[in-house]
């Protein structure tokens, strides 16, 4: 509770990015809100509403606007990413329809989206040295790819499809395909029907952090995937650590 934060990404002509970190007296919880700082989440039973205020970083400029998620459905099943389930991650509402209307920028649009959250006992980083893991929206509901690789023992590969009503079900890892690594030299791989995958857009490029957008084959479709490779080797280097405050600065009390 005492490292807490909304992380915004807007991707178009302008990007925008805010992510400033609090601490507790900054956060308010009940059963069915969240508040952190001036942003708040709010579920109401049938849709998860996402009221942003916050500054972007580096330089400041104001980001206000309200997202609503609106599942077609809720699921109940979590997975774990080591052998001793430490680390879970959980695809909440693996298909959804996303509602963006933001105030400033003034951008307003609705699509395909989903939600899911990770937890865990310790930092990724003693855990994991790296991870890819894309979902891309089928006809009829959704597929995630999730290949983990820790420090030791076996690599952990899921390969998810979830339909509307959100039954889950696994299905035989595609073959896997190396893609182009990022400007930082971040490695990214993803699994793909006969090995046809190809990166259409880079949209955040950081030291250890990569967001793409791919055009790929999974389950007999051609589909574009949001994709995302992590270093946590990278991620844990003294340097990397250092610039992390400038696009995640901190601000004390309840601002």
């Amino acid at each position: 509770m005492q490292h807490c934060a909304i992380n915004v990404a807007l991707y178009g002509a302008t990007r925008y990015w805010a992510m400033t970190e609090r601490g507790s007296a900054a956060l308010r919880r009940g059963a069915n809100t969240l508040t952190i700082g001036p942003s708040a989440l709010t579920w109401d039973g049938e849709a998860l509403t996402i009221g942003i205020n916050e500054r972007t970083a580096p330089f400041a400029t104001r980001l206000r606007g309200q997202i609503r998620v609106r599942p077609h459905a809720l699921t109940n099943q979590s997975f774990a990413l080591d052998t001793e389930s430490l680390h879970r991650w959980h695809p909440l509402a693996p298909c959804a329809t996303v509602d963006v209307m933001m105030e400033n920028p003034a951008q307003r649009w609705t699509g395909r989206g989903y939600l899911d959250c990770n937890d865990g006992d310790i930092p990724l980083e003693r855990s994991f040295l790296n991870w890819h893991w894309s979902r891309a929206a089928l006809a009829d509901g959704t597929a995630i790819l999730y290949d983990v690789v820790p420090h030791s023992g076996p690599a952990t590969s899921l390969a998810l499809h979830i339909n509307h009503a959100g039954a889950i079900a696994t299905f035989p890892a595609p073959p896997a395909v190396a893609l182009p690594p990022t400007r930082w030299r971040i490695a990214r791989a993803t699994r793909a029907d006969a090995g046809l995958a190809q990166v259409r857009q880079t949209l955040e490029d950081t030291p250890f952090y990569a967001r793409s957008l791919l055009e790929t084959n999974l389950l007999g479709e051609t589909v574009i995937a949001v994709h995302e490779s992590l270093s946590l080797t990278r991620f844990g280097r003294p340097w990397v650590q250092a610039m992390l405050p400038f696009c995640m600065p901190r601000v004390a009390g309840r601002r």
